[in-house]
């Protein structure tokens, strides 16, 4: 397999991004986009000489200092002034693996020769993606607005010698960086600080590791939620694609079919029931699974168009000669699509824990709490605990962050996305959604365990195999807030093929 990903202008999409992140493949340029940043730093350069006229951000303050002009000798000291000045991110810091994926998306973003940056700015950039010199980038601070300019400011500071980075799993200073590496510190021309800061790396990044997490979880759900129907001993007729002909849904249609499969085989479903329906969290998994799969499947295109964009400010057009000042920063899109995924989300966590409530009820001839000795013990009842309370957090994460606007930069910039905002609760929901569908996971082992000696289908029987060699069926009470993290890392470190997915 290639191990290194060439930048090019062509599409670039979840399989190939999940690809890059899978094979941990190394960035290279090439030759059309060293072609395409050296042509366009030229334009400009040529540009700035010729006319002395005011250009936003290149010979101008930024925001509402965008009628301040400034003299060409000190466009350099306006960059780099610019970088540090917006370098004002608080509260915790980003996740390693998101700060890479903002490295490989602010590389891919100015590749498009739109952004007049100089191609060892660009290098640089590789270096650090391909080093692990991951920048240490802050969760608060950007309004998704004018790009995610205060988390993009820490991101590029290395670039200059200031900031701090992971290297080598050390933190150290810029600095210390350039001094260890031998570089010297990148001297930023005209527009670089605003081409580095202007764009929506940030909030992309995030959709991007939500994206790949979110399609993993729904999967999850499908599965951990076929096991909870089999414990339950219920139905398969609300799987029937008759149903599902006549309310064609995308993602209902595939939740269905992916249920059936699951069940191939399958004794448990073939045995006689008393009950003529299951509740809710059971019978209508197609249409509550697979209207989240559809609101996935929306917010991918959009971040896929996201990732695919030009998103910093002006845009320069060499063919047409002009240097348009825009709004390709704003974080609109992508502030309605964390929203929307949040909420998406959060409804996969809602029937879960609902499913969970029903092993745990003494139903169907499961002991109350699926434990032998009820009473003396108390079994799973706590675990459903935890599943409702991460549940109704998530109820309240999932308000949305785009009806939100505070003007800023003295009223220039008077309606911002919050779109980074709606990232980082995005965030929340979906490690939470993590944790409640292993909740589930735990308790529909131990009630399939009471079905014995039948059994489930030969693919379930195989999953339940190597869960169970993680976390056995538990006879008495024990600590089982331990048994909920074994149960995490077994569902995250699983490999699924994408294409599964």
């Amino acid at each position: 397999m290639n191990s290194i990903h060439f930048i090019t202008s062509e599409i670039v999409d979840f399989n190939i991004l999940n690809e890059i992140i899978v094979s941990n493949k190394k960035l290279k340029l090439s030759e059309e986009v060293i072609k395409n940043i050296n042509n366009c730093r030229s334009y400009l350069d040529e540009k700035i000489k010729r006319d002395k006229s005011p250009i936003y951000g290149i010979n101008t303050g930024f925001g509402s200092l965008c009628n301040v002009k400034i003299d060409n000798n000190n466009l350099q000291l306006l960059q780099e002034n610019l970088v540090m000045s917006h370098a004002c991110g608080t509260g915790s810091e980003v996740p390693k693996e998101i700060v890479k994926l903002m490295l490989f998306l602010k590389i891919q973003s100015l590749s498009y020769g739109h952004s007049g940056v100089q191609l060892i700015t660009v290098e640089r950039l590789i270096d650090f993606y391909n080093n692990d010199i991951l920048p240490i980038v802050y969760t608060q601070g950007s309004l998704g607005a004018s790009g995610d300019l205060a988390p993009l400011a820490h991101l590029s500071l290395p670039l200059i010698g200031k900031g701090e980075v992971y290297y080598k799993n050390e933190r150290i200073t810029g600095e210390e960086l350039l001094k260890e590496l031998n570089w010297n510190k990148i001297e930023l021309k005209s527009k670089e600080g605003l081409a580095l800061l202007n764009g929506t790396q940030f909030m992309s990044a995030y959709g991007v590791h939500l994206i790949l997490k979110a399609l993993k979880l729904s999967y999850y759900a499908d599965l951990i939620g076929t096991l909870s129907l089999e414990a339950f001993d219920g139905r398969n007729s609300p799987f029937n694609p008759l149903i599902h002909k006549v309310r064609p849904h995308k993602g209902q249609i595939k939740t269905a079919q992916r249920i059936n499969q699951f069940l191939l085989d399958s004794e448990l479903i073939q045995q006689h029931k008393e009950h003529v329906q299951d509740p809710y969290s059971f019978r209508c998994m197609p249409q509550v699974h697979g209207a989240s799969k559809d609101a996935i499947e929306y917010c991918q295109k959009v971040f896929l168009t996201e990732i695919n964009s030009v998103t910093d400010n002006p845009n320069i057009f060499i063919e047409e000669d002009e240097i348009i000042s825009g709004g390709n920063f704003h974080g609109q899109p992508l502030a309605f699509a964390f929203d929307f995924l949040g909420i998406a989300m959060a409804e996969l966590g809602s029937i879960s824990e609902r499913r969970t409530f029903q092993l745990v009820s003494g139903l169907r001839g499961l002991p109350p709490f699926l434990v032998k000795n009820p009473g003396l013990n108390s079994g799973f009842m706590i675990p459903q605990y935890t599943a409702a309370s991460i549940v109704s957090q998530n109820k309240q994460l999932a308000t949305p962050s785009s009806v939100d606007s505070i003007v800023s930069s003295n009223g220039q910039e008077d309606h911002v996305s919050m779109g980074a905002n709606g990232a980082t609760k995005a965030y929340q929901i979906v490690n939470n959604i993590e944790t409640i569908l292993a909740i589930e996971l735990l308790n529909a082992s131990q009630a399939l365990h009471f079905r014995l000696p039948s059994k489930t289908s030969n693919f379930l029987e195989s999953f339940l195999k190597i869960y169970r060699n993680e976390v056995p069926f538990i006879e008495n009470d024990t600590v089982l807030n331990l048994e909920i993290n074994k149960t995490i890392a077994f569902l995250q470190n699983l490999s699924i093929e994408f294409t599964e997915l």
